[in-house]
């Protein structure tokens, strides 16, 4: 399988919970008793559909196929006050950043983001009550008892917005993947045409102390990304979750200031709260300037916004940049 098709972000499944079983109308009969009363049981819980975090997952590939999930009904009660047996729960593992979403209304259903959490997405219906729960003074042989509760169903979408602390935003070619293979164990695929990366990377930044962050080589803007032109929205959503953007602009850019400025624009016209977020930028390749090349280029930039000039090649500014990016995360914290 390529890159891009190992990384599934994105699945839509129809999903149906069981429906509760019925409440049974029984009226004890033996041989020591001839007209008892009642005692039918109750239906049984139709089964839930469970979303579980697990950790160990970072795509959705193993739901790939997974285009109908139904869990089993509830069993219908029985003589003896007997309850039915509840219908089976599934449980669907997924990685931590998914949301689960109604197909229809796009409405936020469930959102993971803890390991072994576990949230009831779609809840079995309840099962009906046996006809002994209706016996009276009045009425000691009640004829009635309930029907059990549908389940629910509908299509449903399932999106994966990676977790990460710390996002890399740039064009492609920004020497993003180049960055994280030398400030993380992570591997990514790099060479020197467009898109390189077609899926986000993940990579821990090991700092000092034994403390580490989550960076993200995700795939690069283009202007127009907002409006799903190139990887569009499938790159966009994945930096909504990280605390730190960090744009990289290369050296040998036309005009640092332009690039930095189209990149906002579609962060912004994606999701302007976006833009709330803390922001550092770096300028990569520095090793190809000198001094007078750095100051005229930081005269460029906007000046409330930190920039570092750092090189991948060189481990120019990286310890530099390391610092920054750890600060902007633990503002209380010094360095």
């Amino acid at each position: 399988m390529s890159e891009n098709t190992n990384f599934i972000d994105y699945i839509r499944i129809f999903a149906k919970s069981g429906h509760g079983g019925a409440g049974a109308k029984h009226f004890m009969r033996n041989k020591l008793t001839a007209k008892g009363g009642p005692d039918g049981g109750d239906g049984g819980r139709g089964g839930h559909i469970i979303l579980r975090g697990n950790a160990n997952l970072w795509t959705l590939l193993h739901l790939r196929y997974y285009k109908n999930v139904i869990a089993e009904n509830g069993e219908s009660g029985s003589k003896n006050n007997c309850t039915g047996r509840f219908g089976k729960d599934i449980i669907i593992d997924v990685p931590l950043g998914t949301v689960a979403k109604n197909a229809d209304t796009n409405e936020v259903e469930a959102e993971i983001l803890e390991n072994g959490q576990e949230i009831i997405w779609l809840p079995g219906g309840r099962g009906g009550l046996g006809n002994s729960n209706f016996a009276t003074p009045t009425n000691q042989v009640p004829e009635h008892a309930q029907p059990g509760e549908p389940g629910q169903e509908g299509y449903k979408y399932l999106e994966l917005k990676v977790l990460a602390d710390v996002g890399l935003v740039g064009f492609p070619n920004a020497g993003k993947s180049t960055l994280l293979s030398v400030i993380t164990a992570a591997k990514p695929k790099i060479a020197n045409y467009a898109f390189t990366t077609l899926v986000p990377q993940l990579g821990m930044v090991e700092y000092r102390d034994g403390k580490s962050f989550c960076i993200a080589d995700l795939p690069g803007i283009i202007e127009g990304a907002s409006e799903g032109k190139g990887l569009g929205h499938r790159f966009l959503r994945h930096i909504e979750r990280n605390a730190v953007l960090l744009f990289l602009i290369p050296a040998d850019s036309a005009n640092h200031a332009q690039e930095y400025q189209i990149l906002i624009k579609e962060l912004e016209a994606y999701n302007a709260e976006m833009l709330l977020k803390d922001r550092l930028i770096a300028i990569s390749k520095s090793d190809m300037l000198d001094a007078e090349l750095q100051a005229a280029i930081a005269d460029e930039l906007p000046k409330n916004i930190p920039h570092i000039f750092i090189s991948s090649v060189t481990l120019q500014g990286l310890t530099t940049l390391k610092d920054a990016l750890w600060q902007s995360l633990q503002p209380d914290v010094q360095v």
